[in-house]
């Protein structure tokens, strides 16, 4: 198999597959767990690592860095130190589309991307499966426009009222670029692949259903036939929808094994809309890491009661944040594998 210039990989055997097991929904001896965000962000010793280093620099060797980043199609981005990526030149009106690249050229140039995922691979030595990772075309799609982050999206709804058109042109492009990106990084060593929809709240369950869902699903779709065409074994697939919970059936109907829930949703009723077909991955509140280490591990017992036995991988319902204690993300993990063996022993 070769992909973006990768050949065939040969990787050490996995020596821990309860993640990928309870992602396909068979059952596991503990519940699997797992946090959402980059080391960086809160590894004092992988701050000090890249506090002398441009970012995109550290992200392009492969060797410095194990990490994905964010993308762009042509757009210039840096990384504003405690704001994230920036695009200095947004989009603003529909002829700026035609500055965008062909979306069929971005895998290529993210080589360094692919060769890092396999290095991850390699050094992991099979303890644990390796997730890729992606934007989903909407939360891409407000960077591009807003040009960073924003409170109300205001920029972006804009395109979606006033230019619809050019808003599905925009958002077909992504999907079209995110495609080959995703299989590329099976094809270099990832064992599951998340998609976020970090920025689904600002929709709304109409805008929703017209601009994200359609191209959540059609990643998924094109994904598995991707990997069938290129000779790979398919990959569990998670959603991860931020604040999405008015479409938790249609995200459950989209085509991935696992649907992430943040920490707003009721585990029982979540379960209840989704039915016992999906997986469900969440959704400790983050900041529950703050709280004493006992205070955790009870937290941590009332979630996984809630959530039950199978059918589970535990998470936060958010990344981690900077300032969070190491320790305190170890009991959290701690206490998800000894009080999910006890469960099952009951």
């Amino acid at each position: 198999m070769e992909a973006n210039g990768l050949g065939p990989q040969t990787f050490p055997e996995l020596k821990n597959d309860t993640f990928l097991r309870a992602a396909w929904g068979e059952d596991t001896d503990y519940t699997p767990v797992w946090c959402m965000r980059q080391a960086g962000r809160y590894l004092p010793e992988f701050r000090e690592t890249r506090a002398a280093q441009d970012f995109f620099s550290t992200c392009r060797s492969p060797e410095a860095c194990c990490e994905l980043t964010l993308q762009a199609l042509g757009m210039e981005v840096t990384m504003v130190p405690g704001k994230g990526p920036s695009f200095p030149e947004p989009l603003r009106e529909e002829r700026d589309l035609e500055r965008l690249r062909d979306p069929a050229v971005v895998a290529s140039e993210l080589a360094y991307v692919f060769q890092a995922i396999t290095l991850t691979r390699q050094r992991l030595a099979g303890r644990v499966p390796l997730i890729g990772f992606a934007g989903a075309p909407w939360t891409l799609m407000t960077y591009m426009v807003e040009g960073g982050s924003s409170s109300t999206m205001a920029h972006a709804k804009r395109w979606l009222y006033q230019t619809p058109k050019a808003s599905h042109q925009l958002l077909r492009i992504l999907t079209d670029a995110l495609v080959p990106y995703l299989v590329g990084q099976v094809a270099a060593g990832a064992q599951a692949l998340q998609l976020f929809e970090s920025h689904a709240g600002h929709l709304g369950p109409q805008l929703f259903s017209k601009f994200a869902l359609p191209y959540i699903r059609d990643i998924a779709k094109q994904v598995k036939a991707k990997l069938q065409e290129a000779g790979l074994a398919p990959v569990p697939m998670i959603i991860f929808a931020k604040d999405g919970h008015f479409a938790l059936e249609e995200l459950a109907r989209a085509g991935y094994q696992v649907v992430g829930l943040d920490w707003t949703v009721a585990p029982e009723k979540a379960r209840e809309r989704v039915g016992k077909t999906v997986t469900l991955q969440g959704n400790l509140d983050p900041c529950a890491i703050y709280a004493p280490k006992e205070e955790i591990r009870w937290l941590v017992q009332q979630m996984l009661d809630d959530f039950g036995p199978q059918r589970y991988i535990a998470n936060l319902g958010h990344g981690l944040y900077p300032d969070m204690d190491p320790e305190h993300v170890g009991a959290f993990v701690d206490a998800v594998h000894t009080y999910s063996r006890v469960l099952r022993q009951n």
